[in-house]
């Protein structure tokens, strides 16, 4: 007696693997701790007000350069407020734990591409690379 498998049951066990992966990811330290730092900037009303404050900085640049007008002070300024925002402790620690997860993603990308012989995360991310 054979068992045959379908390109259905293929299909659901990818599917299921690729739930317990994203749910194992979720459990990693890193992961946690990208969380709790996410909360954190997200909870302090001040620092909210500096990344709005930031934001405004942002996209009168990201137009004064779309008009021709952005001078080399406007950009400096745009720089020295990032630095300042990214300098806050709550930021800081957010910016880290980012990374660290951005890394482990590109980990575990590297594993699932290598028998793929593609860049999954790369085609997976559904924008046009030239």
């Amino acid at each position: 007696m054979s068992v045959e498998t379908t390109e259905g049951d293929i299909t659901n066990d990818v599917d299921e693997l690729a739930t317990e992966l994203g749910e194992a990811i979720t459990d990693l330290p890193a992961y946690q701790e990208f969380l709790e730092a996410k909360q954190a900037v997200e909870a302090d009303e001040e620092l909210q007000e500096e990344i709005r404050e930031f934001e405004q900085i942002r996209e009168e640049f990201m137009m004064a350069r779309q008009s021709g007008t952005a001078t080399n002070d406007d950009l400096r300024e745009l720089q020295s407020a990032q630095q300042e925002l990214h300098e806050k402790p709550k930021m800081s620690e957010y910016l880290q734990a980012q990374s660290e997860v951005e890394l482990k993603l590109q980990e575990l990308n590297e594993i699932i591409s290598e028998p793929l012989e593609v860049d999954f995360g790369q085609k997976a991310g559904g924008c046009c690379e030239d």
